[in-house]
């Protein structure tokens, strides 16, 4: 499965911490993909082997139902244990063309990218899509470094891959975010965190479109 500018519109990354009473991560996700995600990364960061693979195995067919790319963070032993559509891997781990070997040329392969030379190394490198922050700093990441809307738009001035956008965005500052050039937005808490997971989704996607329009 290839990626296009499209599945970044809005990219969901999973947050266990935000799960209700009784709710598993496969009924949250389900949620938010009923609302309109384009994409759903799989991020765990604490987990084990043995754990981290019994929740990618369960998020799967959810992602395959909703037509949408399922991505691991980071692991890519999990990605291709799970036969995931890819992976996401940060400046600290494994270099785009090691992933690529182990998972192959048909695989989505992402990386993070905090300033306009490590976007054009990734591209050079061969990474399918970039994430660009922390736009606004983020409650998921203590130490993301802080990109801001200037240099998000400077990455995407420059750089061919799709771009999306990450870190602290929410309903109250993702329409800073109109005329960045940006693909779409990588949300966390915006969208697990809600009760009404499908609804804040779906909010936060025709914000998303704003934005990108």
């Amino acid at each position: 499965m290839n990626i296009s500018k499209q599945h970044m519109l809005l990219y969901a990354v999973t947050d266990r911490q935000w799960l209700k009473d009784g709710e598993s991560l496969a009924d949250a996700v389900e949620a938010v993909l009923k609302g309109g995600a384009t994409c759903l990364q799989l991020r765990e960061k604490d987990a084990g082997y043995e754990e981290f693979l019994a929740l990618a195995l369960s998020l799967k067919p959810v992602c395959k139902k909703y037509n949408v790319p399922f991505i691991i963070n980071d692991n890519v032993a999990i990605a291709k244990a799970v036969d995931a559509d890819g992976v996401h891997i940060g400046q600290g781990d494994m270099s785009i063309a090691s992933a690529r070997e182990i998972l192959g040329k048909e695989k989505i392969i992402g990386t993070s990218a905090h300033n306009v030379a490590e976007a054009v190394k990734a591209a050079e490198d061969g990474a399918d899509y970039i994430g660009c922050g922390a736009v606004f700093g983020s409650d998921t990441k203590t130490d993301a470094s802080f990109l801001g809307t200037k240099g998000l738009a400077e990455i995407c001035e420059i750089c061919p891959l799709p771009v999306v956008a990450i870190g602290g965005i929410n309903k109250s500052n993702i329409l800073q975010l109109k005329n960045s050039g940006t693909d779409g937005v990588a949300l966390v808490s915006a969208l697990f965190r809600p009760r009404d997971k499908t609804k804040a989704t779906a909010n936060m996607l025709a914000m998303a479109k704003q934005i990108t329009e």
